[in-house]
């Protein structure tokens, strides 16, 4: 996994970031998961003026990346504002639980072994922007991660049956990571910003209070945990009956979603609402049924593993598969304290 630290302007770090791994004999553009097609051009043009008017920063952002590269800034838009939007191609799995002694966010990314020394661990502490620790597949948008106001947030892709101009799932978490203090503010911003893909984005603050967002460019669904339950679970695909239309075909791949989210359920459902850091671990890393245990030589494994253990403001994260890897801690975010 690689280690980035940006600071200063969303541009600024951007362009030290492109011209860093130039300088190296790194051109984003010439990696073989960089695909740009005409009808993903287009699409990525069409979702411009929503960033412009939502989230102008982030093209400052890629901006500096595409002067640093000497790269096209068209196709660094192309390839992020397209992602998630045309194919299915990461899984993940997302729970969050809260207790007198415990509010915590976990996740692990399932993706491709061949791409495992690109991924990234973020240290973000942009100018006039909440500072954040958070993980990707790619750069500039994320996956998962907490901020210093500790509001912890991960996605889960489903399956692109639909997509519109707007924000993708990884862009969506950036945007929450950067600009929300509280799980209100963040569903103020699910709520009302175009949405591009279709996603589950976990969340969790300082307050306990938890929601999974099942979301695509036409319906957002907050689902709180139910009656007696103090926990929240997803993986790929949709839940609620609202959301029938929208959910995966039987014949798409989508690793074991069904059982995943099965098996994190009833794992925290056994808790009796008296959580541990051992017990997220545990689920992870798959000692309550299938997780995690994929077999490598399909090219397919968990990638990393995290734990946002908000209360206590802790990171703990895998880098690979829990399942033989052991967590450690990442103390390196600065934690504001202050009270909501």
């Amino acid at each position: 996994m690689y280690h980035a630290k940006f600071k200063n302007t969303h541009y600024e770090a951007g362009y030290h970031w492109g011209q860093a791994l130039k300088k190296h004999g790194t051109l984003i553009c010439e990696q073989h998961t960089f695909q740009i097609t005409e009808e993903r051009k287009a699409f990525a043009k069409g979702c411009i003026p929503i960033y412009e008017k939502y989230y102008p920063e982030i093209l400052n952002e890629i901006k500096g990346i595409s002067d640093g590269q000497q790269a096209s800034y068209e196709d660094l838009c192309t390839f992020l504002f397209s992602m998630y939007c045309f194919e299915f191609s990461n899984h993940c799995t997302c729970f969050a639980f809260q207790d007198k002694n415990h509010i915590l966010l976990g996740r692990n990314s399932d993706f491709l072994v061949e791409l495992e020394k690109l991924y990234m661990n973020c240290l973000y502490r942009l100018d006039h922007v909440y500072a954040f620790n958070g993980n990707t597949t790619a750069f500039v948008q994320m996956e998962d991660g907490v901020n210093e106001y500790d509001l912890a947030v991960g996605l889960t892709f489903v399956y692109p049956k639909v997509r519109k101009y707007g924000f993708n799932a990884g862009m969506l978490v950036r945007y929450i990571l950067e600009k929300c203090k509280t799980i209100q503010e963040a569903l103020s911003f699910l709520k009302s910003a175009p949405i591009a893909s279709q996603q589950t984005i976990t969340m969790i603050d300082i307050t306990g209070e938890m929601v999974v967002v099942e979301c695509n460019p036409f319906v957002v669904e907050i689902i709180s945990p139910k009656d007696n339950e103090h926990f929240v679970t997803t993986a790929n695909n949709y839940n609620p009956l609202k959301m029938t239309e929208y959910k995966n075909d039987e014949n798409i791949d989508d690793w074991n979603s069904s059982e995943r989210y099965t098996v994190a359920y009833q794992a925290l459902k056994s808790q009796n609402n008296q959580f541990s850091l051992n017990c997220a671990e545990d689920i992870l890393s798959g000692k309550y049924g299938f997780m995690c245990q994929y077999d490598r030589k399909t090219g397919a494994d968990t990638v990393w593993s995290v734990i946002y253990d908000v209360k206590n403001k802790r990171i703990y994260r895998v880098e690979g598969n829990p399942s033989r890897k052991k967590f450690k801690e990442d103390t390196r975010l600065k934690f504001k304290n202050y009270s909501i």
